[in-house]
């Protein structure tokens, strides 16, 4: 099995988390995204979306990183309570992989991501955005009243929000005040299972760097996002 990736990007760090909690062995193939590897004709054989990761079970191509975690867990272990059976318990893992996917992590990579990587700037509509995300998701902490974002235990959809949360800590964003539930997840979950986070943790550090010294992309063509122009000498 392989696992092609980036080092720091929230959907390749949950997928890896997900890989070692159920002590799957892989090959992690780094995808430069500075010299624009995803972009290739090669990679898009993988996946024409051209998106990252991606997972290569024996030739079978699988993108989607959400569709990667449940596909490990029902093929490699289907009796795992990182995915419950009960349809009920499932729906609401279900759920929180949908709301992390359409909901959150859109404003955290919009807010966080792209004015690192690309010529992006942040603003108080952005900001707004942000808010409004996390507020949905104190919400549901408050409502549920669990330790972890779908129960009491821990599945595979607490791997891609620690991971969209993460973003905000590497560009220290304060949760506590205003989110003091989502506060003491994401505390409890690096509490917890230290060995997980440290895989999050090490993609932390490479955004945090990249917060205060933006990676130079000026030799990549994107199909969409602006590139930012290399700074006077």
């Amino acid at each position: 099995m392989k696992l092609y990736a980036v080092s720091d990007g929230p959907p390749s760090l949950a997928v890896r988390m997900a890989l070692q909690a159920l002590n799957i062995p892989y090959e992690h193939i780094n995808v430069d995204y500075g010299k624009a590897e995803h972009l290739t004709e090669e990679y898009e054989k993988m996946n024409p979306q051209r998106e990252i990761p991606v997972l290569d079970d024996g030739g079978f191509f699988l993108s989607e990183s959400n569709a990667i975690l449940q596909y490990l867990c029902e093929k490699y272990a289907p009796t795992s309570d990182l995915y419950p059976k009960d349809p009920k318990e499932r729906a609401l893992v279900n759920h929180r992989l949908c709301f992390n996917l359409a909901f959150l992590y859109p404003q955290i990579s919009a807010y966080v991501m792209a004015p690192i990587f690309f010529d992006y700037e942040r603003t108080e509509i952005g900001l707004k955005k942000l808010n409004l995300a996390l507020t949905a998701f104190e919400t549901y902490l408050k409502r549920t009243g669990t330790k972890y974002v779908a129960g009491d235990g821990l599945t595979i959809a607490d791997f891609p929000l620690v991971t969209s949360v993460m973003c905000l800590e590497a560009i220290g964003f304060g949760l506590g005040e205003r989110y003091p539930k989502v506060q003491t997840w994401y505390d409890g979950f690096k509490k917890a299972h230290p060995t997980l986070w440290a895989i999050a943790a090490k993609g932390m550090e490479e955004i945090a760097e990249f917060e205060k010294n933006p990676p130079d992309l000026t030799g990549m063509v994107h199909p969409f996002h602006p590139i930012r122009k290399p700074a006077a000498k």
